[in-house]
């Protein structure tokens, strides 16, 4: 396997390279931007505020405004974790309120897989998930239609 990019392992289990926003300023898609701005509002307010690097990078200029300021990405860095599948309190009430019901479906399935396998392989895990079942089409998470073949997908 490839080197693991530190700064896409959200503690929360919501790997970031798969996350939308990532991949839109990753690939400079201004289109897909667009869309997420209207996702993102009031969190977002132009395509320029799709952008991050994933939610663990040191600069906060390249995390994404929601994930700056996250009650889960808070508590793990404040409890010297690297992750919740270190926690003994996972499920807390940071994960019980997550505010977009895809993430938190993606949480309680991610971090007991995380705590079982490792890091490197849980990473793998997740990237080849996230791919079209029919066509083989990178998706990212949360994606209800695979944007290659169009047929619907579930793949969170």
């Amino acid at each position: 396997m490839t080197d693991i990019n530190s700064n896409l392992l959200a503690p929360c289990g919501l790997y970031c390279g798969v996350c939308a926003i990532h991949i839109a300023d990753r690939d400079k898609n201004v289109k897909f931007k667009k869309i997420l701005v209207d996702v993102y509002k009031p969190i977002s307010k132009t395509p320029e505020d799709i952008k991050c690097s994933g939610c663990m990078s040191e600069n906060q200029e390249e995390i994404f405004g929601y994930c700056k300021t996250c009650p889960i990405r808070d508590c793990v860095i404040g409890k010297g974790f690297n992750a919740c599948y270190q926690c003994n309190d996972f499920p807390c009430k940071f994960i019980e309120r997550f505010p977009i019901p895809v993430g938190k479906k993606v949480i309680m399935r991610a971090i007991p897989r995380w705590k079982e396998i490792g890091t490197e392989k849980w990473v793998e895990e997740e990237e080849i998930r996230y791919h079209c079942p029919d066509c083989g089409n990178f998706l990212f998470r949360g994606a209800k239609r695979c944007n290659k073949c169009g047929i619907p997908v579930d793949v969170d």
